[in-house]
Order: structure tokens, then sequence, then C-alpha cells
């Protein structure tokens, strides 16, 4: 037999569901469904909520309920490792990971509220003493000073950046972008046509200075063979490639 409650407004359906099992004193890993169900359904229909999104979140809960507690009629369901399947694993789940939450909130709250009754006072020091400077008597501060002490400590501070300096990457040369513009290539290219008429392509790029030029003289030889500036033709695989000048 459910006992009647009457409860005040709750958070959510997992808020109102920790209060009943509270209320009846039972274990959260073995809920009696029957008896939580049937409090949770008398909470329902004395409910007095206008808002529908809320009421809509109490009766999906209610379907959760009502859906365990059939199942708990049925023969146990058994999973892949043989064993028996609890039908209020994934509910208890959620009780606990909201109760988790719940209880850091409260947490949270208690230390906000400690929080007001801490009050910091100004320093007292004077602003005076604070803006004091000690001075220093350079007579004493360069008492014995010698220049044999002035080149010793000069040294060790060239010692100490000498051994910030890495002995191999320091030798490394300063690698610096190479600019190889197309027109020049395209123009380097066609006087290079003119001159030689039929040349090999092993040829022209074996002349090149460095792998950008022949990146780039390579990109010139295909805006050429485009334009029919040049002819380009291998009598056989992986033989030589000719280049033919057509330009007059």
């Amino acid at each position: 037999m459910a006992i009647p409650v009457k409860l005040e407004v709750f958070e959510g359906p997992l808020d109102l569901l920790l209060h009943l099992i509270d209320k009846n004193k039972v274990d959260i890993y073995d809920i009696p469904i029957v008896e939580i169900t049937n409090q949770y359904m008398e909470y329902i229909r004395n409910m007095q909520e206008a808002d529908l999104n809320v009421m809509s979140e109490f009766l999906l809960m209610a379907a959760t309920l009502l859906d365990i507690k059939c199942r708990m009629l049925l023969p146990k369901e058994v999973n892949e490792d043989g064993e028996e399947e609890d039908p209020r694993q994934e509910l208890v789940e959620q009780l606990l990971q909201y109760k988790m939450y719940k209880y850091m909130a409260y947490e949270l709250r208690d230390r906000q509220v400690e929080a007001e009754f801490i009050l910091y006072r100004n320093e007292p020091i004077p602003q005076e003493i604070q803006d004091y400077v000690e001075p220093v008597d350079l007579g004493a501060l360069l008492d014995g000073l010698t220049l044999a002490k002035l080149h010793k400590v000069f040294k060790e501070v060239m010692k100490r950046q000498e051994n910030k300096i890495d002995p191999v990457r320091s030798k490394f040369g300063k690698i610096e972008k190479e600019e190889v513009p197309l027109q020049l290539r395209l123009a380097y290219v066609q006087d290079y046509a003119r001159k030689y008429r039929l040349f090999s392509f092993r040829q022209l790029l074996m002349e090149q200075k460095s792998k950008t030029h022949v990146v780039v003289t390579f990109l010139a030889i295909l805006e050429l063979m485009k334009d029919g500036t040049i002819h380009v033709t291998q009598d056989e695989t992986c033989g030589e490639i000719m280049i033919q000048s057509l330009l007059e």
C-alpha cells in the first residue's frame, strides 16, 4: 500500500526520487520500484504546475518508472557474459550522479556563505615607510675593489654567456628563403632555347644552381609547352627527354 505523500516543489524528477528514497530509508542500490513508483505517481497526480516543460520532465520519469516496474515483473534478461541484468541499474547510476552534484552544490553554497563573513583590512604600514629606500653607501660597497677583482668578475660573466651558446647549433648557417620568379625563368628558358634550338631536359636542369631553380625551371617548361613555344619528345620509355625550340 502506497504511503500518501505531500511534497514541496522539487528541482526535477531525480530530486523527487532522491527524496522518496531518503524518506522511505531504502537502499539506493536496491530500490523497491513498486512502492517508489506508486508514491511518485501520487505526487504527479497532486502536482499543480503550470509550466508544461517542467511537467513533461516528471511525466517522462513516470513513464521510465512504469517501464522498469513492468520489466521487473518479467523474467530477468541475461547479458552476453551470462549475468542477469537489473532494469534499475541505469536509474541508479543517474541518481548517484545527481546526488554527487547536488552535494557538491551544497558544499559550494556553504563556502560562499562562509566567505561573506571574511573581511580583510588594509595594510597598517604607512605610505611613508613603504616608499622608503635605504641609501647605498658607495664607499662601503666598493671597499677593497681592485682591477684584478673586476677582471675576474668580467671573465666569470663572459664564461656564463659562452656556456649558454649551443656549440653545435651556433655554427649553423642562416637559412634564407630563395626567391626565383617564374617570369625570369620563362625568359631564361626562351633564351636557352633560341641558343641551342635542340637540347635535352637533363642538360637544361644540370645547369641550374639550386633545387628551387630546378623546380621553377620545370614549371617554366610546362608553361612554354602549353603556349606552343617549345616541343617536347621522348622516343622510348625512360629515354632522354628532348626539347625543341619553335621560336623564330
